[in-house]
């Protein structure tokens, strides 16, 4: 629920009920407690407060209450241990209980409270240091003139962790780290207050709602402070403390509406040794007069970095929960858990905003959400924009601005009005950055009434910071940006697809359709009007105008399914935002930040890009966050939602055939990815016949993404280059379906291995593989790795080209190929270059080669081949008709071979990557051949050819600092 958490602490909305309202209602199956689970001490913990004591309390003596109370206390735990679908993918250890950070509670004064919102409404420091800060187990000790308190007020912005805080006090108090208290009873005011005016006894209220406590209500009033009474989220109840509107009751045994007894508790006339905790918003604060206050304590989330680095070291190194992802022997290892949690924490020292962001536990866990997205294994189903819509949902699901207001709004509604026009305005002008001017412009825009005034006030005071925080970079003083980067895209695309952005004309076309449509409603009226004025015969042609005009401006107000399109294409193919990284690097590092050296202050800004609006835009429009946004009340219909899906769909048609560079390529998958709509992205992507995305770092996640949008496609794809993608086994076990459709595959420079070599053998082998042309080059696939391939190649009755270019096989690796070359037999040509290969493998292969069917030509070259074993593969090409060519060097005879260009290219291609001094020794002799050739031959057009090449090879010679000599 939305009262500033930190998301530990909600129950799945998948049962459609809020958390908080379930509070009230434990479940009746009853289990024995046990021991108290193994506690991690953090700062401010209630574990502070000692060890359980030996038995329940001196109140409620006997054995019937002391079970009544350890029934109670089973219920509690097991309910409110219960984890959300969201935090299920964390990992099956993460429990509330045992892994806790409390944020950081600073004692606050009256004063505080009375501060002028001018001072409050953008400013987010925290109290004065002078304020102590206060741990769990200190919120009821006595004042600072030594008075007992009795009545604590807890109060924090949306996102600080009130219901988290709750939570874990329950827990504590139900694993007997709370020994002050022997009974504590939860309420959720949001319950109560849906209960409305309909009398019930307090009583009756516990008793209904926690029935093992029945039979000690008569008890209650003999506990004193020992019974504590938690009101969680205040804000959702109206309380009225003047006597004329709420009556004095002491009798807990007495009927009355549930908010008139919540006000005698709090006036201490009901239960009046009793100890509350009461949580709320800042806007409710003022609901309790003062003095029936003993201490006030704000929440102020993380202020302190040590804090964030702590929770980030718990969530991230919790095991991987791998059930439901889509490979589930893919997992994260503890090194690199532990290396993302040193990355963060560099980023969180270094990088100031990022700090300023996670100051919210809320925060904190978006953070971690989206690192275990990026790094992890992903649910099935699960996407960028389901974790952000899952994010709001958990904080503000259930929440009204102002429970006060008839209009019942939506906190979340009211948000995307206010803060998505803000966040498009920024989108729309290339801008992050935004003065309170700004701010206060699209707060208060359109105003007119006291009641609205009233709203921007709550609004500003609870939930302004949990969207903006102030810029603490260098050069933007006095200025704001939204928590993180990316909400700023996802509340712009929330404010589109929710149809908020309207033109002057339809906001026009609309008041005058309406107006119209009223008039034509009554039309013996506007007749009885028109007939003294216009002839007889123009009152048919009147009637039908009036019936027209409302349709005519419906199809203007209609055209905002175009604007939806056009925002999105355009913004997906800004051409200037071509060439950046693509969006989920971008994302990994705005949050572990950027290693090598940052640009200068001093140095003119880079471009904003704005990648992830689209993107949020397309899966705002899937099916499951509409769902969710509905839950928020922000419903998108199903119409609407099929009508900006075809609008969008007609401007991708048309835009999306342009060959697109490899990152901005994958960022349109992704778009995909994020829709969730197969047929959508089968009929758009149907022209895609090149997947180029080399050079792109292949994560899980990204191989997740491409097989799942072109895995399920029909049309054969021309070529998939994945060259330099960083591929594992896993991950080409992931692309398998869209190898299936590949006619050329291109999978040079990734560091695969013999293992590697087993799923390609499974691909090569499989019914229903096309594939011609298969490029393996720069991998380490060893001679165990041909191995595999070979029988690959034996039952494959497609692959006309492989190249094992630069694969470490050795003379093992050719022997083994010459043994097993003639099993297929349509192989075309066959690239066995830079092996380490010696002169009996390479004959060996060159006979093989020599006697296949189909096989044309054979690439030895930059072997390690002597000079006489150079000779007879020359001399063997040349003995007899027909059979592979072979080629050794970058000549033939004393004439230039036709493909030195193919031998050169390879050679620049790869120079950085290859051993620099091998390269150099065979380009050494290389140029020894051409030395050689030069000299032997009088024709002088083949003496230009060789010193052309020549000088090719002297100038990559001197690439690498090498010499001719």
């Amino acid at each position: 629920m939305g009262s500033g958490c930190c998301f530990i602490s909600f129950l799945s909305v998948d049962e459609r009920t809020s958390f908080l309202i379930h509070w009230s209602w434990p479940l009746k199956r009853e289990r024995p407690l046990g021991p108290p689970r193994a506690f991690i001490r953090h700062h401010g913990s209630s574990a502070d407060s000692g060890p359980p004591s030996g038995r329940h309390g001196q109140w409620f003596r006997g054995t019937s209450a002391a079970e009544a109370i350890q029934r109670h206390r089973r219920n509690l735990a097991e309910w409110f241990s219960r984890l959300p679908r969201e935090e299920r993918q964390f990992g099956p250890t993460f429990a509330l209980d045992t892994v806790h950070v409390d944020p950081v509670i600073r004692e606050s004064t009256p004063d505080e409270l009375l501060r002028p919102l001018a001072e409050l409404a953008l400013e987010h420091q925290p109290p004065p240091a002078r304020l102590p800060t206060l741990a769990l187990s200190q919120l009821f000790d006595p004042d600072a003139c030594g008075r007992r308190v009795q009545t604590v007020v807890l109060y924090g912005t949306v996102g600080t962790g009130k219901s988290t805080l709750v939570r874990k006090m329950v827990l504590d108090w139900c694993y007997g780290r709370l020994p002050a208290f022997e009974l504590l009873i939860p309420f959720s005011c949001e319950d109560l207050s849906s209960l409305g005016p309909a009398p019930a006894s307090l009583c009756h209220l516990v008793a209904q709602r926690y029935t093992p406590l029945k039979e000690i209500l008569p008890l209650m009033a003999a506990a004193g402070s020992r019974l504590l009474f938690v009101l969680h989220g205040l804000e959702h109840l109206n309380l009225n403390f003047q006597l004329a509107g709420t009556g004095l009751c002491s009798d807990p045994e007495e009927p009355k509406a549930p908010a008139a007894i919540m006000v005698n508790l709090l006036r201490k006339y009901m239960l009046p040794k009793a100890s509350i905790l009461v949580t709320t918003r800042p806007s409710a604060i003022g609901r309790i007069p003062s003095k029936y206050v003993g201490r006030y304590g704000e929440i102020c989330g993380f202020s302190d970095t040590n804090l964030q680095k702590l929770y980030f070291q718990i969530r991230l190194n919790q095991p991987d929960c791998v059930h439901g992802a889509g490979d589930a022997g893919v997992s994260t290892t503890p090194a690199q858990r532990d290396n993302l949690v040193q990355m963060l924490s560099r980023n969180l020292e270094g990088h100031h905003q990022i700090a300023a962001a996670c100051f919210l536990p809320s925060y904190c866990w978006l953070v971690c959400a989206t690192l275990h997205f990026l790094h992890a294994p992903t649910l099935a189903g699960q996407t960028l924009t389901s974790i952000y819509t899952s994010f709001l949902r958990l904080n503000f699901s259930g929440e009204m601005l102002e429970s006060t207001d008839s209009s019942k709004l939506s906190l979340m509604a009211y948000a995307a009005r206010t803060m998505g026009k803000l966040a498009y305005e920024g989108v729309s002008s290339r801008k992050t950055y935004f003065s309170e001017e700004d701010v206060r412009g699209c707060l208060e825009a359109g105003i007119k009434t006291e009641e609205e005034f009233q709203l921007v006030h709550v609004f500003r005071r609870d939930a302004l910071r949990f969207f903006l925080a102030p810029c603490i970079e260098p050069g933007h003083p006095d200025t704001f940006v939204f928590t993180v980067p990316a909400m700023q895209e996802y509340l712009a695309a929330l404010y589109i697809v929710l149809g908020l952005h309207k033109t002057t004309l339809q906001r026009v076309g609309k008041e005058v359709a309406e107006l119209v449509g009223r008039v034509g409603e009554d039309v013996s009226l506007v007749l009885g009007i028109m007939a003294k004025l216009l002839p007889l015969r123009a009152l048919p042609l009147l009637f039908n105008l009036l019936k027209v005009v409302p349709r005519v401006f419906g199809r203007v107000v209609g055209k905002s399914r175009e604007a939806v399109a056009r925002a999105m294409v355009l913004e997906m193919f800004r051409e200037e935002d071509y060439y950046n990284d693509d969006v989920l690097d971008q994302m990994g590092a705005s949050i572990l930040g950027v290693e090598g050296p940052r640009r200068h202050p001093d140095e003119p800004p880079e471009d904003e890009v704005f990648e992830l609006f689209p993107i949020f835009m397309g899966g705002l429009l899937s099916a499951h966050n509409r769902a969710v946004l509905a839950q928020l009340g922000c419903p998108i219909k199903n119409l609407d939602a099929m009508e900006n899906a075809q609008a969008i769909k007609k401007k991708l048609g048309k835009l999306g055939r342009q060959v697109l560079p490899p990152s901005e390529l994958l960022d349109h998958l992704f778009f995909h990815y994020e829709f969730q709509n197969q047929r959508f992205s089968a009929e758009v992507l149907s022209s895609l016949r090149q997947l180029n995305l080399a050079g792109v770092r292949m994560t899980p996640l990204k191989c997740t993404v491409v097989a799942s949008v072109l895995g399920s496609g029909r049309h054969a794809l021309d070529e998939v280059n994945l060259a330099s993608c960083q591929l594992d086994p896993a991950g080409l076990r992931t692309f398998m379906p869209v190898f299936l459709r590949a006619r050329k595959l291109g999978l040079q420079l990734n560091s695969l291995g013999p293992e590697a070599c087993r799923d390609l053998r499974d691909l090569l082998l499989h019914d229903k593989c096309q594939i011609t042309t298969l490029r393996l080059s720069n991998n380490p696939l060893t001679a165990a790795g041909v191995a595999f391939l070979v029988e690959g190649l034996a039952g494959n009755t497609s692959l006309t080209h492989l190249s094992l270019l630069h694969t470490g096989l050795g003379d093992e690796g050719l022997e083994l190929l010459a043994a097993r070359l003639n099993c297929n037999r349509q192989l075309q040509e066959l690239n066995v270059a830079y092996n380490g290969a010696g002169d009996a493998a390479a004959l060996a292969l060159a006979k093989a080669a020599r006697e296949h069917p189909s096989l044309e030509l054979l690439h030895l070259y930059f072997n390690e081949l002597s000079p006489e074993g150079r000779q007879v593969l020359r001399d063997l090409g040349g003995t007899a008709e027909g059979g592979a060519r072979v080629v050794v060097s970058l000549t033939e005879g004393t004439a230039v071979s036709e493909y030195w260009s193919v031998i050169l290219s390879e050679v620049q291609r790869n120079l950085k990557s290859w051993d620099q001094g091998r390269v150099r020794r065979h380009l050494e002799l290389l140029l020894r051949d051409l030395d050689d050739n030069q000299g032997a031959t009088l024709n002088p057009l083949r003496k230009a050819q060789l010193l052309r090449v020549k000088g090719e090879v002297r100038a990559l010679l001197e690439q690498l600092g090498g010499s001719e000599s």
